[in-house]
């Protein structure tokens, strides 16, 4: 496979190996079972598969066995550096920073996690079919960063594109996504919208003596609107899951800037397993900043 190749058709409508590069490039690690549900959710899956072990034969990718499935043999895939190179210039891809994992050590360590992320984008992606929304795989971006001042960045887990089709309308929606794995203090995960506070009033400072006036916030350069923000959790029982969005709730009441963010954002926050049982637009969404649950496009 060469440069060429790769970049006559568009990655979304080209063949399934373009594909199949374009959705690691931009998800970073995904099984088998998530790259078929994800390229080809109605089609074969031994065709993935065929694709797959071609690509590794070509030195594109490699697979890491995920270290909880030794008897199915479920296999991670990743980029390797030929393949991330082969990737850099896909139009699904132009003007979004690589972040890819070409290695089986940085696989291995972000293996979980990205799969994670990548099982909620799924989730959104296959309610969205359903109803006949628009929201595919490059709808989805993985580790968006952005400065909030003093050096610090916050850096979303997914930054989610969604078209609502509705009779009389198009509705474009945007959210931030945090995916909690219970792998952290409940502290430190509310302490996930001070982050996102900080981002909603940051203004970028001009160089030099003179002030011009300010554009407004920095996110205006990205985004028309803020994007609403989304905790999806897993990874503990419910009540323990229960008990981690109380503290999101709390930390909305309590903290000043948050509580301004809350009367600008919706913020809501739901369990994985909800989401994957019920579909994403149903009411399973807590609002954060007090309500009953409802869909996510409505809080």
């Amino acid at each position: 496979m060469t440069n060429s190749d790769l970049n006559a058709p568009a990655a979304a409508a080209g063949p399934l190996r373009h594909q199949v590069l374009a959705g690691l490039a931009q998800h970073r690690i995904a099984s088998t079972n998530q790259l078929h549900r994800m390229l080809r959710p109605q089609g074969s899956r031994q065709l993935l598969s065929r694709a797959l072990t071609r690509l590794r034969t070509d030195g594109f990718v490699d697979c890491t066995v995920l270290p909880d499935a030794k008897h199915s043999r479920t296999k991670a895939w990743y980029l390797t550096p030929e393949g991330a190179r082969l990737t850099r210039d896909l139009p699904a891809l132009r003007g979004r920073p690589p972040y890819p994992v070409t290695s089986r050590t940085a696989a291995s360590l972000r293996t979980l996690h990205t799969l994670t992320v990548v099982r909620a984008h799924l989730a959104f992606a296959s309610d969205a079919r359903r109803l006949g929304h628009e929201h595919g795989p490059w709808d989805w971006i993985p580790e968006v960063s952005h400065s909030i001042g003093e050096g610090n960045r916050l850096v979303a887990d997914a930054v989610m594109y969604y078209t609502v089709v509705e009779p009389e309308r198009r509705r474009k929606l945007r959210a931030f996504i945090e995916v909690d794995r219970t792998t952290m203090s409940s502290e430190r995960l509310a302490a996930k919208l001070i982050e996102y506070a900080r981002l909603f009033t940051y203004e970028t400072q001009p160089i030099g003596r003179r002030r011009p006036t300010p554009a407004g916030p920095a996110w205006l350069r990205w985004y028309p609107v803020f994007p609403r923000l989304l905790f999806i959790l897993t990874g503990a029982p419910r009540p323990r899951l229960d008990d981690r969005i109380n503290d999101l709730q709390a930390m909305v009441s309590h903290h000043p800037l948050v509580a301004s963010l809350a009367h600008e954002v919706q913020l809501g926050a739901a369990t994985l397993e909800d989401i994957e049982h019920h579909g994403p637009t149903q009411a399973i969404w807590v609002p954060l900043a007090g309500g009953r649950p409802c869909p996510w496009t409505s809080l």
